[in-house]
């Protein structure tokens, strides 16, 4: 089969494996979709461990079953996520699947999601490989993990309806971010980049208000807001994060969302910001399974039209113009890239 070996941004190859044998408890999947996260192309978190073959957002269809699997069949359609809880740490008994030792460093698909087939080990297949509708496309599928991992973000933020958000960077997990706050109900979704076609598309997902992060955003919420600050803030990237830190209320939370640069540091007086204010600070990794459902779920209803989202559908052999538009969003007008292994 064909597979993209990532070794730099600059450099993926196309290369040729065996498929993957599967045993007891496993699937085989064929890969119809699968898109390039904001992590895959954080050169410095994958220098380690390269080559390697990435992709985990992935959907597509079952193609062989191993012993002792009921939940699937061959022919399935169906959505699958690279991480997984083992459900009885002292993590996960306290409802912090995410930090689960089973989910930070026991479960991966073999090789990797951008390629023609994947084995998903027994453990992701009890509780990691969702049934897709016929309504739904694999494209849309394949925004499952993105979300989800969105949808753990808000939950543990607090994002309630009536509430107000601010997003702060307008990539696509900060046009995620603006969608679901505004499928949830917040009363006021204000997005700030300083990119004009992705607050385009911050509007178009439901943002009620854009903003360019070189403005006074403080004063620009407050204006909208009844004099008040944003209850929520969502930094999506670090560039942002004193405008955030200016732009929370009191007894508001602040979501550090996704990976920064390597060694970033909060170099602000802890006095002035978080003496008196009440204000909470926190961030979120992966998703947990009942996120991942979640998440098919909105998809499937179209409370989230991901489809809006995709700008670039490549093959395998197109990857490489992928990974550089992902690199690099500004130049080629990038939001979302989905790979088509069977192209």
């Amino acid at each position: 089969m064909r597979a993209l070996m990532y070794y730099s941004n600059k450099d993926v190859r196309v290369c040729h494996m065996p498929v993957p044998e599967i045993g007891t408890g496993e699937i085989l999947i064929k890969v119809i979709a699968s898109g390039i996260c904001g992590s895959d192309v954080m050169e410095w978190y994958r220098k380690d461990k390269i080559p390697l073959v990435l992709g985990h957002e992935v959907a597509g269809e079952v193609v062989k079953t191993g012993k002792g699997v009921e939940k699937f069949s061959v022919n399935d359609r169906v959505a699958a996520t690279h991480h997984v809880p083992c459900n009885t740490c002292h993590y996960c008994l306290k409802g912090n699947h995410t930090v689960c030792d089973t989910l930070l460093k026991g479960t991966h698909f073999d090789p990797g999601g951008f390629a023609e087939y994947i084995r998903v080990p027994a453990i992701n297949v009890d509780r990691g490989v969702f049934r897709i509708s016929d309504d739904m496309t694999y494209e849309e599928a394949s925004f499952m993990e993105p979300l989800a991992c969105v949808l753990r973000g808000q939950e543990r933020a607090g994002v309630k309806p009536g509430c107000s958000v601010l997003v702060l960077g307008t990539g696509i997990a900060g046009l995620l971010h603006v969608a679901l706050a505004k499928g949830l109900g917040a009363g006021l979704v204000v997005a700030a980049d300083t990119i004009p076609y992705r607050l385009d598309m911050a509007k178009k997902m439901g943002a009620d208000l854009i903003l360019d992060a070189n403005d006074d955003i403080a004063t620009a919420i407050g204006r909208q807001n009844e004099g008040y600050l944003a209850d929520i803030v969502i930094v999506c990237f670090e560039g942002f994060l004193e405008q955030g830190l200016k732009s929370v209320e009191r007894g508001g939370t602040i979501l550090l969302f996704a990976g920064f640069s390597e060694g970033a540091k909060i170099p602000y007086d802890i006095n002035r910001i978080f003496w008196r204010t009440e204000v909470n600070v926190t961030g979120t990794y992966a998703a947990a399974p009942k996120d991942c459902a979640t998440a098919l779920r909105l998809i499937r209803a179209k409370t989230i039209n991901v489809n809006d989202l995709i700008t670039h559908r490549l093959s395998l052999e197109e990857a490489g113009a992928g990974f550089q538009a992902v690199a690099d969003p500004v130049t080629h007008k990038c939001v979302k890239v989905i790979l088509m292994p069977q192209m």
